[in-house]
């Protein structure tokens, strides 16, 4: 498809995308995705298509996201425009009908937004759907939205369900079917309490009324100094015949909370036409990231989920092991690296401490560590090819259903 950037408006300067397969993947040229490339910036990226209408049909969404660069704060999601956008002016007021994706915002609070417009509102999801590590790692994570034309849902990553349900209990889009009974009264002798005192628990006639007593079985040691002295039994004991103040008991009662009734509520009226879109026509990145290196691919808007699977096991099925390993890899090389320099300066360091005449032997120095450390670039470039070349061998044929 032919997608429109937006890079700069009169009231915000928009990030640019870029064209690649990252830092890891299966198949450079294949897992090639849009890719936000500036920090600290909104984007704008679209893409329009002949409208088509979701009426009595099941509507599909289905995209990739990987965060290779380890999102902290920005969005992830994707929009479902009308045919009446002007696509050289997205921004975070433009109409839109659907937007589904992953919500990134600080530790603990990352969710999978589904919002829908209905009558001139954006209804968020009732139930918060969580981003699990599974969702936000820095690996390539399909996400499917499933909205079928008998008003039920479904939310998938990996192709695993996470959230699944009807619209109308899930969403707000309708007064709630009961409320209070209007006409409803407490009684008034009513008792909300749950429990009273036993008034027939009765104190015995040998309770002491001591919470401890001298423990009878004490003994004092032979080497014990007198001038403290000595009393029977050292170290209280917990006494059994004292188990609370008499009257402490309690009993439940046979009102307790009252229950306001509920009944049929009058302004609630079904309506078979719930996230019905008659002219969906643009699909679109409007976003916002603190730190940018997410890469969207493989965008599918259909209405046969079985074909979902297809392509889902044509794309990612294939790639995840290959670029998973090649990942682990480039993190334990860059682990490495950073080892290394820490080293390296440390010993540098210490080297000047130690030679106070070694301003003329510091280029040398620096010569030599120049060296060595292309020398390891080249070991650890040609440990990484044939980690790669291994694995990709082992994987290139192999399709791993969803």
């Amino acid at each position: 498809p032919c997608w429109l950037s937006i890079l700069y408006s009169s009231v915000l300067d928009y990030g640019k995308f870029q064209l690649t397969a990252g830092k890891f993947y299966g198949d450079k040229e294949k897992d090639k995705g849009l890719q936000t490339s500036e920090d600290a910036k909104f984007y704008a990226l679209s893409t329009r298509f002949k409208p088509f209408s979701n009426v009595n049909k099941t509507l599909v969404v289905q995209f990739s996201v990987k965060h290779e660069q380890g999102i902290d704060c920005g969005g992830g999601y994707v929009k479902l425009f009308p045919d009446t956008l002007n696509q050289e002016d997205v921004h975070s007021e433009s109409k839109y009908y659907i937007m589904f994706g992953p919500d990134i915002c600080g530790f603990g609070n990352n969710k999978l937004q589904v919002i829908f417009h209905y009558q001139g509102k954006y209804h968020k999801n009732n139930k918060a759907i969580k981003c699990r590590d599974e969702c936000i790692n820095k690996d390539t994570h399909p996400c499917t939205l499933i909205i079928r034309s008998n008003a039920t849902y479904e939310v998938k990553i990996n192709n695993q369900q996470v959230a699944a349900g009807d619209l109308e209990d899930d969403w707000a889009f309708l007064p709630p079917r009961k409320i209070k009974d209007p006409y409803a009264r407490k009684p008034r002798k009513w008792d909300e309490r749950l429990q009273i005192e036993d008034p027939e628990d009765k104190k015995p006639e040998d309770w002491e009324g001591f919470e401890y007593i001298p423990d009878p079985e004490a003994k004092k040691p032979d080497d014990w100094n007198e001038a403290n002295g000595w009393g029977m039994g050292r170290g209280p004991i917990p006494n059994l015949k004292d188990n609370g103040n008499p009257g402490s008991l309690t009993i439940p009662i046979n009102q307790g909370e009252w229950i306001h009734p509920e009944t049929d509520s009058p302004k609630y009226k079904p309506d078979p036409t719930i996230c019905h879109y008659y002219n969906i026509s643009v699909l679109g990145l409007d976003l916002w990231q603190v730190k940018s290196g997410s890469i969207f691919d493989n965008f599918l808007l259909t209405n046969d989920e079985k074909f979902v699977e297809e392509i889902g096991s044509k794309t990612w099925g294939i790639r995840k092991h290959i670029e998973k390993q090649w990942r682990e890899l480039y993190e334990e090389m860059e682990k490495r690296k950073q080892e290394e320099e820490a080293k390296k300066k440390k010993e540098k360091e210490k080297e000047r401490e130690d030679d106070i005449w070694g301003i003329e032997e510091e280029g040398s120095e620096e010569d030599s560590a120049e060296e060595s450390g292309n020398n390891r670039q080249l070991k650890e470039d040609g440990a990484e090819r044939a980690f790669l070349d291994k694995h990709v061998k082992v994987h290139n044929d192999q399709k791993d259903e969803l």
